[in-house]
């Protein structure tokens, strides 16, 4: 029981204490000086103008070469030549590395001997198959003059159809060396390891180098990377709000921190027909020419990419839009009577601070600085003028925010 009762006096004790820092709060405000509506407020105004605004994307990503390959050979061994090494440029059908082939031309030797053999087999077929011809020819005038008998016949036959078709086996044997020796062959040139064409290809060179000479290859073990930096792809992420304004062709000025101050040109080459349902963006991939090779793959870039462009709009800075009772507007200089007129304002394109105003058509002078404090119809005075005399208090404005 005396607990419960301590309980109900502290916390009594709180809310008296409560109570009374709100009373000390409120008294506080309703003390406070308020400033006197008429008193002109100073402000600073910059001029409605016409001028060029672009709507511009600005985005970022990384460079990739046009074409990037890795060589390897098709089959094992010592690796007994590498003739290229990192940053060498290279050209299609350029010899890269040379594998010791002893064993492999040693194959072609004894392919070309078989193919030989082969050959001469085929040529032996033959002949005696012109013999069994003539023999059967000679037996068939026999038979009709009565001299040779019906068996002697068949025997000639038959021996003609057998050198037949031991021909045709010559020739199938022939034709199973000569497939023997090209993959003889073939497998002598897996031994030299070349640039693999490539029409498009503008400035291939070495990237990587992944194995020494004299070292022991399996088959596609990696030797070296080639990849073309004569064009290189910038790869940017693009949000749902701006993927509708991506088209094929867009130009796009590309920056990077390797070369402050510089810029080079791109363009839109490719456009992902997905979203990444974990990000919502869409991959965005940009050609930019490197006819210098000062960009490199890897490097981190920023694109800017204008989707738009209006020559002639009405632009103000954006530090001039306010918003009172929920609507967005400006606060048009009056420097005849000294007065601020709000005017609401429908705007369009956003670029460096300046803004586009679609509707209404605006003139003269918008209110920059210290609109904050300003209602319709309030004084002001600009920067160099002596502010108005003090008429009266009035109640204080409240700024939407």
């Amino acid at each position: 029981m005396k607990k419960t009762v301590a309980i109900l006096v502290v916390l009594g004790g709180l809310s008296f204490l409560g109570w009374t820092i709100y009373q000390k709060t409120q008294e506080a405000v309703q003390g406070a000086p308020r400033r006197p509506q008429n008193t002109a407020v100073a402000v600073e105004a910059a001029p409605v103008v016409r001028n060029s605004i672009r709507d511009v994307g600005r985005f970022s990503g990384s460079l990739y070469p046009a074409s990037h390959i890795t060589l390897a050979p098709k089959i094992g061994g010592r690796l007994e030549k590498l003739l290229v090494n990192i940053g060498d440029r290279v050209q299609s059908g350029h010899l890269v590395a040379v594998l010791e082939d002893d064993e492999y031309r040693q194959q072609v030797s004894q392919a070309e001997a078989e193919m030989e053999v082969a050959r001469a087999n085929l040529q032996e077929r033959r002949n005696v198959l012109e013999t069994a011809k003539r023999e059967y020819e000679r037996t068939v005038a026999l038979r009709a003059k009565k001299i040779a008998s019906e068996s002697q016949l068949d025997a000639a036959q038959s021996e003609y159809k057998a050198q037949q078709a031991k021909l045709k086996v010559a020739l199938a044997q022939v034709s199973q060396k000569e497939a023997e020796l090209k993959m003889a062959k073939v497998r002598l040139s897996y031994t030299r390891i070349q640039i693999p064409e490539d029409p498009q290809a503008s400035l291939r060179v070495v990237g990587e180098k992944f194995v020494d000479e004299g070292a022991m290859l399996t088959s596609n073990a990696p030797l070296v990377s080639i990849i073309d930096i004569g064009r290189l792809i910038a790869v940017i992420n693009v949000i749902e709000r701006d993927y509708s304004k991506i088209r094929l062709g867009l130009e796009a000025v590309i920056s990077t921190d390797a070369f402050p101050g510089r810029t080079f040109s791109g363009r839109v080459i490719r456009i992902a027909p997905l979203l990444k349902e974990t990000s919502r963006e869409a991959r965005v991939e940009l050609e930019v020419l490197n006819e210098q090779t000062l960009l490199k793959p890897g490097m981190f870039v920023r694109a800017d990419i204008t989707f738009r462009e209006k020559p002639d709009a009405t632009v103000i800075p954006q530090t001039a839009l306010v918003k009172r009772n929920g609507s967005q507007g400006v606060f048009l200089a009056d420097l005849k009577e000294r007065k601020a007129r709000f005017v609401e304002v429908k705007t369009g394109i956003t670029e460096g601070g300046r803004v586009e105003v679609l509707s209404p058509a605006l003139e003269g002078s918008v209110i920059t600085l210290g609109h904050h404090l300003l209602d319709d119809g309030s004084a002001i005075v600009l920067p160099g003028e002596k502010p108005a005399p003090k008429t009266g208090p009035a109640k204080e404005r409240k700024e939407d925010k």
